[in-house]
């Protein structure tokens, strides 16, 4: 049975599946109010990875970086302090009050409890890094797994050496890399796999010394997608000087015009079953979910791995199962609802926050290695499971009101309005950008940008445009970033190089950057596909795609004819791509 609602946030209607309905009831929750989009946006408002401010800590005195702006009101420790017995998150317990709303008397508690400055966990060394874990040497890294020297990137896994990437697993020596899996030294690249020694690449697999080329697989000395000999190609490449940014910019302009060239597939996964959604690897039973890997049974997922039996998650996983409505960080981690940050090995929770090896929690904040608490108070088990059932139906019969007549009862996440992070600041942004006009029509939350005035040591237009004549002293100087904060993008307006840095750009003869780093990041994000699927025929029109412009090198199994499949894919309608089903993208590029 399927059932077709109306969502409480957006106002356009959705379809809840029958297959979704077993799942509510299996983990004992209603369905939903809001759809799927406006469910990933609620959670996302509440992760705030690149917008971060100095502080103090508010425990030991020293200086450390937040994830929170200044004018909020609890206190921010430092990792030391958070995690140390200076402080006991049960002195903030608090009776429940029957005569208001629960996410009235839970905002207020989260408003009270010290706050961990940076979401880190076994990490060395990694002081401007936020939501990462065993990671060493990094710099301005997020949303990061098993990371070493790991600098100005988002979504790295067991990687090494990584600079300027998104969503890179596996890899080592990599710069601007896209979507990456077991590469080495690959740059400026997208959906690359299993390659060396190569650059400006789009979806190639098992590809060496091979520059400017497309839908390549086990191919040695392409160049601009030509098969050369290996002292032709090494001859062609002495002819470009990647060490000058004129030069870069018109290889990138020229690497965005082989895009429209190419073959897109509808779906980049690997060693997907019964799975629909895009950036999967070995995952089965998976529907309408996003770069993730190493799943079973789950839908509505972005940015997850190893996690099994969930639904509407993001940022989460490592060896977790029944998780539901969940966003940032966790690991081992069973039956799971309506949670935020947890640090891992928590079973059995309900709305909860920043937890850490604890089970049987409803509505806590800040609780570690506990059992049977509410609001942060203790209770005997008996008291617990009675007085949650009360809470349960209290909620339903006296829910909280949020903004532009948004009901909260029991079943729906965290209101979006109680996030500590302004909806501009978090990674909301990323996914669904709005202006301050949009952000504040919706009733989300709104921080103008602090207004920035650097010292400037160097132009924009005095950086040298040959990574040969920057000298030593440049590291460490103030540079004005291109945007000069005009844009919508978290700009620093000024950026600094670091010594690691200009090793790297020296070693692999690239030219320094002209954007700050958050700049940069937006920058990549032109090339990542969003958390959406719309239903689209296969683009091959016989003997070429649709378009005209992409000419099929052999016959596809519907002939001269136009290709008869459909699928769901991230490209929208409107994008410009060739985009083929699996098997026309097989016959022309396997």
């Amino acid at each position: 049975m399927t059932e077709t609602k109306v969502c409480q946030s957006c106002k356009q209607s959705f379809v809840i599946e029958a297959e979704d309905f077993d799942f509510y009831m299996k983990i004992q929750v209603p369905p939903p109010t809001w759809c799927s989009d406006c469910r990933i946006m609620r959670r996302l408002a509440w992760r705030n990875e690149r917008t971060l401010y100095k502080a103090k800590c508010a425990n030991c005195k020293k200086d450390i970086f937040s994830a929170y702006s200044p004018d909020k009101p609890f206190p921010v420790f430092c990792h030391d302090c958070w995690f140390s017995d200076a402080w006991d998150p049960i002195a903030y317990g608090r009776d429940y009050d029957f005569s208001r709303p629960f996410f009235e008397q839970w905002g207020e508690l989260f408003q009270e409890v010290p706050r961990l400055n940076l979401w880190q966990l076994n990490c060395v060394n990694s002081p401007y890094s936020n939501i990462i874990r065993d990671a060493k040497n990094c710099y301005l890294a997020f949303s990061m797994v098993g990371g070493e020297e790991v600098f100005y990137s988002k979504i790295i896994d067991r990687s090494k050496q990584i600079f300027d990437s998104l969503l890179v697993v596996d890899s080592e020596l990599c710069t601007g890399v896209i979507y990456g899996a077991k590469n080495y030294n690959v740059h400026n690249s997208l959906s690359v796999n299993s390659c060396l020694d190569s650059s400006f690449l789009f979806d190639c697999r098992n590809v060496r010394n091979c520059f400017m080329s497309s839908n390549f697989r086990n191919k040695e000395y392409v160049f601009k997608n030509k098969q050369l000999t290996k002292e032709q190609y090494i001859g062609e490449l002495k002819k470009i000087n990647f060490g000058s940014f004129s030069v870069s910019q018109g290889l990138k302009k020229e690497f965005d015009e082989m895009l429209l060239r190419s073959i897109h597939e509808y779906a980049d996964n690997n060693k997907v079953e019964n799975s629909t959604g895009d950036k999967l690897m070995n995952v089965r039973n998976v529907k309408d979910s996003f770069e993730s890997y190493e799943m079973e049974n789950c839908r509505f997922m972005g940015r997850c791995l190893q996690i099994n039996d969930s639904m509407d998650c993001v940022y989460t996983g490592v060896g977790s199962e029944l998780i539901f409505e969940y966003t940032s960080g966790g690991s081992a981690m069973r039956n799971i609802k309506f949670a935020i940050a947890c640090f891992g090995g928590e079973s059995d929770c309900i709305y909860v926050g920043w937890c850490k090896n604890s089970s049987n929690l409803f509505g806590c904040f800040g609780v570690r290695d506990k059992r049977y608490c509410i609001l942060n108070k203790q209770y005997t088990e008996a008291g617990y499971d009675e007085l949650v059932s009360k809470i349960i139906k209290h909620m339903d019969a006296m829910p909280y009101a949020g903004k532009n007549g948004r009901i909260y009862k029991y079943g729906e996440f965290f209101p979006i309005e109680l996030s500590p992070f302004s909806y501009n600041g978090s990674v909301a942004q990323e996914h669904y950008p709005f202006a301050r006009e949009e952000i504040l029509a919706r009733g989300y939350n709104y921080r103008k940008p602090d207004v920035k005035d650097p010292a400037i040591d160097v132009k924009n237009e005095e950086i040298p445009d040959d990574i040969t004549s920057v000298k030593d002293d440049f590291v460490g100087k103030s540079v004005a970033c291109a945007h000069a904060g005009e844009c919508i993008h978290q700009c620093t307006v000024a950026f600094k190089i670091v010594p690691q840095e200009l090793t790297m750009y020296r070693r692999i003869k690239l030219p320094l950057p002209r954007l700050c780093p958050n700049c940069r990041h937006y920058e990549r994000l032109r090339y990542r596909n969003p958390w959406k699927l719309w239903h689209r025929k296969c683009t091959c029109a016989g003997q070429k795609s649709e378009n005209g412009v992409y000419q099929n090198t052999t016959s596809h199994f519907h002939g001269a004819g136009h290709c008869p499949n459909e699928f769901e894919t991230s490209y929208s309608p409107d994008r410009k791509e060739v985009v083929y089903c699996e098997q026309c993208y097989n016959t022309e590029v396997v």
